[in-house]
This record gives structure tokens, C-alpha cells and sequence, in this order.
């Protein structure tokens, strides 16, 4: 399973991830695809992302049983911590 959520998106970018994938709220996106498919659908979202954020959770052989990757103007971060997936937010200073 793939589910990619967007923030301050394009509207052709979300277009083109609905062919793919099913829009279940509002820039949020689930579905079952290759990891060729996903590979490229990550691809289209960085090429076409501008200013806005994106985050992709899939299923992967791995501890935790999923992968994030980011992209964009995030509050939050994912930071690798000896091979588990966390998710940081900075202080506010």
C-alpha cells in the first residue's frame, strides 16, 4: 500500500495522482502500486511540488513494515534513528 499526502499542491498534480491513486480527503492519496509505479509517481511530485509539501508512506521489508519520504516545506521531519522511522518536530524558538 502507497498513500502520498500534499499541502499547497498544484491542482495538475493532483489530477495526475488520481489516475493512479484514489483521492480519499483532501490531498490524500492511497493505493496499491508497483515500486516502479511509485518510483515514478514520486518523481512527478518532486518535479512538479513548487512551494508546497509532500509526504509518501509505503509498505517495505523492514522492521517497522513501512518507508517515509518527504519533500517540501515540511513541520515535521523523518530522522532515521539506527534504522527506525521516527517523526521529529522542531522547537519553536
Amino acid at each position: 500500500m502507497t498513500v502520498i499526502t500534499l499541502r499547497k499542491a498544484r491542482r495538475s498534480l493532483r489530477g495526475r495522482l488520481t489516475r493512479w491513486l484514489l483521492e480519499v480527503g483532501p490531498g490524500v492519496y492511497v493505493g496499491t502500486v508497483s515500486a516502479r509505479v511509485r518510483e515514478q509517481l514520486w518523481e512527478l511530485v518532486l518535479d512538479r511540488l513548487g512551494n508546497g509539501a509532500a509526504l509518501m508512506v509505503f509498505s517495505a521489508r523492514n522492521e517497522q513494515g513501512f518507508e517515509i519520504w518527504s519533500a517540501g516545506a515540511t513541520d515535521k521531519q523523518v530522522v532515521d534513528c539506527g534504522g527506525l522511522l521516527l517523526m521529529m518536530t522542531p522547537a519553536v524558538k
